[in-house]
Formats: C-alpha cells, sequence, structure tokens
C-alpha cells in the first residue's frame, strides 16, 4: 500500500489545529490522486480490516486500520469509497478519529480518560447564566435532563453555579464517571467520546450520547445553547460558520462511530 496513506494525518493539509485554516492550507495543497477502485471490508482475527483494491490498510503508525464489528469498519470503506478524484482528508472524519484510536489512545487510554474527567469537573451543563430569562430557560431545557440521568442513572450529582466562578464538583460523583468510563474504555468509544466531549465541552453530553439517553443531533443543540443564542441576537461571520460547520461534522462522525460499535 502506497505511503500516501499515511500522509492523510501527517501531510501539510491537516497541519494545523483549527478546522477552518486546516482547510485553508488543504486548499493551496495539491491534494493526493486516488490510487485505488474499490473499499471493501475483510473478516480478521477479532476484527474487521479495511481493504483499498483487495490490499490492507495502514494508519499512519503503520498499525492495520482494522476495527471491532463490521459496521464500524463500513463507516470508514464508505469514506474511501466517496472520495472523487483525489483524496480529501477533511472529509473523512471517520477516519482520522480511528486513526487517532488506533494509533494513539490504545497507547494510553488513561490519559485520554483523565482529560474527559477534567471537562467533567468543570462541565458547560453546571455553569448557568442568571440572565436574560430566555437564555436562562433555555439552559433549563436541555441541560436539566442531562444533570438528572447522570444523578438517577450513573449516580453522579453535580453542583450548579451561575456565571462563570468555578465550582467544585464532589470527588464522589468524578470517581463515578471515572468508573463508568473505565468500564467502556475501548480505544474506539473513549476516542468518539472525547472527541464529544472537547467540541460540546461536556463530559455529561458525551456519556448521555454514549448511554443511548441523546441522540447527537439532541446533544449538539445542548452543547451549542449559549453560541446559538449569541447567533440569533448577533450573528455570525463566514469563518464561525464554516468552522462550526466542521465541529459538526466531526461530532456526527464520532456518534456514527459508537453506533456502529454498538452498545
Amino acid at each position: 500500500m502506497r505511503d500516501i496513506l499515511s500522509d492523510l494525518e501527517a501531510g501539510k493539509q491537516l497541519s494545523d489545529p483549527d478546522p477552518v485554516r486546516r482547510a485553508q492550507i488543504q486548499m493551496k495543497t495539491p491534494l493526493p490522486k486516488r490510487f485505488y477502485t474499490a473499499a471493501s471490508v475483510v473478516p480478521v482475527e477479532n476484527a474487521f480490516a479495511v481493504h483499498l483494491d483487495g490490499k490492507s490498510v495502514r494508519t499512519p503508525g503503520k498499525a492495520l486500520l482494522a476495527l471491532p464489528t463490521e459496521k464500524a469498519a463500513a463507516l470508514v470503506a464508505a469514506e474511501f469509497e466517496a472520495q472523487a478524484e483525489t483524496i480529501d482528508p477533511v472529509t473523512m472524519p471517520v477516519l482520522r478519529l480511528v486513526n487517532t484510536a488506533i494509533d494513539g489512545v490504545a497507547s494510553d487510554p488513561q490519559a485520554v480518560l483523565e482529560d474527559v474527567l477534567r471537562f467533567a469537573s468543570s462541565d458547560l451543563l453546571c455553569y448557568r447564566a442568571d440572565s436574560p430569562q430566555g437564555l436562562v430557560d433555555r439552559q433549563n431545557v436541555h441541560w436539566d435532563p442531562v444533570i438528572d440521568w447522570a444523578r438517577s442513572s450513573l449516580g453522579a450529582r453535580f453542583e450548579l453555579a451561575e456565571g462563570v466562578i468555578h465550582v467544585e464538583q464532589p470527588r464522589e460523583s468524578i470517581a463515578v464517571l471515572g468508573a463508568h468510563l473505565a468500564r467502556r474504555n475501548d480505544p474506539f468509544r473513549l476516542a468518539a467520546i472525547h472527541v464529544m466531549t472537547s467540541i460540546t465541552g461536556s463530559a455529561l453530553l458525551a456519556l448521555a450520547v454514549d448511554a443511548g439517553e441523546l441522540t447527537g443531533e439532541t446533544a449538539w443543540t445542548a452543547g451549542h445553547v449559549d453560541e446559538d443564542w449569541q447567533i440569533e441576537h448577533w450573528g455570525q461571520d463566514s469563518e464561525a460558520v464554516a468552522r462550526r460547520a466542521f465541529r459538526h461534522r466531526d461530532m456526527m462522525a464520532a456518534v456514527a462511530l459508537l453506533e456502529a460499535l454498538g452498545g
């Protein structure tokens, strides 16, 4: 298999953490030509590998690109199939997420788990506006059910605060979330949870999606209550629109991967 697949993650087109800037760099960088006819999923030992024209695909770290379920591997194969004359990594969010899981998360899942817990210790859903009343009501509608779910289903109680002053969350609650994550810490699931947590600013939203309590779109809306309020009242520029579109695509890719992995 040509080294071009490694360049999907390591190349200049993905050299900036900001998605809009990354896209701008990519527009100036020639994309690699599509060199395969068909993508497929092939059973391997305890997993399903992605093949291009019958040859196995490798991650940037040279590991076999294989996933635990056929549906999950089919998501990646579908992204390869969707490429036209060139291979555009920006349009392959599941592949990027899977590469991260195999090459990064698998080697140190505890570090990723702890990062999710750091988000939980200052979770978006715990910081409420004191005004205007319309925003307060909207936060309550979208956020209170998730806080209630965490308490009733996970046994994790979270303290709420108005404004941005940090509120210390009970250590017992963070420990409960840690134990919950430790039982569901396969690299692919943990990578998807981490992506959703980072995008929404809420570990609780990500865990609710993973548990089937929320749909991906519902969690996206809940994670953007404040942003949507600002947009409704002040609008947004074209770069903000593009950045939001990239974040939404990455969020939905993480949701799709979770669904494909199964319970």
